[in-house]
């Protein structure tokens, strides 16, 4: 019997996911207005970008994956506007800022690999 490919195999994910971890590790040393207000808009979004691939990947219908494969590339835009804002207002690091401006900018090729093989392998 073949292996099947789990979420956790998708290159797309793994970056996504070990983004998750380097933003929440960094807002969550922020004080409360800051984590308040950018913070948890940031790591909402950052979050987002994980969260929508697996739950795509988990969906049976082609259409129903690339939709969340669109929403995951989506909060790539939208995370990158945050890391912009925190950046400005010296909440992270210029080496922070770099760290997780690579880790998006890597992202939308890997998505857009992850919606091209799920048209051209799925039917249905």
């Amino acid at each position: 019997m073949g292996k099947y490919l789990k979420v956790s195999d998708i290159n797309a994910y793994k970056i996504s996911l070990e983004l998750s971890k380097t933003v929440w590790s960094i807002v969550i040393n922020w004080d409360y207005f800051e984590k308040k207000t950018i913070g948890s808009q940031f790591v909402d979004a950052v979050d987002s970008i994980s969260a929508n691939i697996a739950e795509g990947w988990g969906r049976y219908h082609k259409k129903d994956k690339i939709r969340f494969f669109y929403t995951a590339r989506g909060s790539v835009e939208e995370s990158k506007d945050w890391a912009i804002k925190a950046l400005s207002r010296k909440l992270l690091s210029k080496d922070e800022y770099t760290e997780i401006i690579n880790c998006l900018n890597a992202l939308p090729r890997e998505i857009h690999f992850l919606i091209s093989i799920t048209n051209k392998k799925l039917s249905v």
